[in-house]
């Protein structure tokens, strides 16, 4: 599909009331889990676009301007809103957050799959086992206060167990910052990727900073204080692999771009009737904002959008599916990893005084006031072992112990073994 292809309408014409803008939510025991992550991507994606739109008009003093940029925005604001309310009032923040990491791991691993671009793939791949080891911190919260086993949850498609520890994560700010790329010497797929996962982490991070002080418990509290810091160093990662030299209007019309082929993608993959519905009503809208967005261009900038999008047809839709095999694999190849400016380096080649091991010093500075460590080792206390859901034991030997909290892993030097991060053949 191509958009720019699409005959658009006026964006004041469907503009939504009341009644229009509050949705049927899902059933939390019958939803297909990617349905749900679905809805938690486009909602994020909603958000990036919104306040994309809110930073574009605060550095610009063109009212004409301004004014085309609020009556999109505040049809982006309504997206938003009606996507977040397909959420059911009885579904937990915990339950939620559940969903928001099975969308971190298998949408990274979507992307990684797909990537060309090898400083992309390894970001994704880095955070992905990140990730991967919020869900299993959160799934034994979930288990010891809510007595729901997350498995079922995610509907079995991802395994929930150790990835690198939580506690491993926690890196000098500095180190976080990569290299961005060039949107015009870049595969369409490559930069559509570091939009799509910046919006994603950057909603995950916002949820959480947001209910952190609704967690029901002092243990659930600081752990989603501990995660939404992490969450802050993945959004600060990815927003840096963005290209930084495109301006604001050339980047409005990636926004768009961008909406649209999420919303076609979810159009395309979705299996409940009434949200795919909701896709296609969302991707209409998008193709109107994408039409505005291009004329924006041609008036401030005197550009067509194929100066900036060569070819606007789509890549392959976005699926989110079942990603095991690949996430074991990164697991088995790179857990004893940790970032280092611009690059990724095993924690063995760092010297002692690197900020690395400074600032675990300083703010981890014993295992025992760290939240992530102390959820798991109360539930090996109640229960004398911790929840897992996996399909063989863990790919890192070191990561099996069930009765024990590993602290030591992507943390201290030589306490696992790693080999490199892979590349996608071009």
């Amino acid at each position: 599909m191509n958009p720019f292809l699409e005959k658009p309408g006026r964006i004041e014409n469907t503009l939504q009331n009341w009644k229009e803008l509050y949705p049927k939510a899902y059933d939390k025991r019958e939803v297909d889990p990617y349905t749900k992550t679905r809805i938690i991507l486009m909602n994020g994606t909603e958000f990036e676009a919104n306040w994309f739109s809110h930073q574009f008009a605060r550095h610009v003093d063109d009212n004409d301007l301004r004014r085309d940029l609020a009556l999109a925005r505040y049809q982006e604001k309504q997206q938003q809103l009606k996507i977040g309310l397909l959420k059911p009032a009885n579904e937990t923040v915990l339950e939620h957050t559940i969903g928001y990491e099975q969308l971190a791991v298998d949408l990274t691993a979507e992307l990684a799959k797909r990537e060309v671009d090898c400083d992309v793939k390894r970001a994704l791949d880095f955070a992905l086992l990140e990730d991967f080891d919020h869900l299993y911190r959160y799934a034994n919260l979930l288990e010891m206060e809510q007595g729901v086993a997350a498995e079922w949850l995610v509907g079995r498609y991802t395994e929930i167990m150790p990835g690198r520890p939580t506690i491993s994560h926690l890196r000098f700010p500095k180190d976080n910052v990569k290299r961005g790329i060039n949107a015009k010497k870049s595969d369409v797929q490559t930069v559509l990727s570091t939009m799509i996962i910046t919006a994603a982490e950057q909603q995950t991070m916002n949820y959480y900073m947001n209910v952190t002080p609704f967690a029901c418990s002092e243990m659930g509290r600081k752990l989603y204080q501990e995660i939404a810091l992490v969450e802050e160093e993945h959004v600060t990662q990815y927003e840096s692999l963005m290209d930084p030299n495109a301006t604001w209007l050339e980047m409005l019309l990636w926004h768009e771009y961008c909406e649209c082929y999420l919303y076609w993608s979810c159009y395309v993959t979705e299996t409940d009737r009434y949200v795919k519905s909701l896709w296609e009503e969302n991707l209409e809208m998008e193709i109107n904002h994408l039409h505005k967005a291009a004329e924006l261009l041609k008036k401030y900038e005197g550009k067509e959008w194929q100066e900036v999008i060569p070819c606007g047809d789509f890549p392959a839709p976005i699926s989110l599916h079942e990603n095991i095999e690949y996430v074991r694999n990164v697991l088995g190849n790179t857990v004893q990893f940790t970032s280092k400016k611009e690059e990724y380096v095993r924690v063995e080649s760092l010297p002692v005084d690197s900020e690395f091991f400074r600032i675990q010093a300083q703010i981890n500075s014993t295992t025992e006031i760290v939240p992530s460590h102390n959820v798991i080792e109360e539930f090996i206390r109640r229960r004398g072992a911790d929840y897992r859901f996996q399909v063989a034991p863990s790919p890192v030997p070191e990561l099996r112990n069930r009765r024990e909290d590993n602290t030591e892993v992507g943390r201290e030097p030589n306490a696992a073994k790693s080999t490199e991060f892979t590349c996608n053949k071009k």
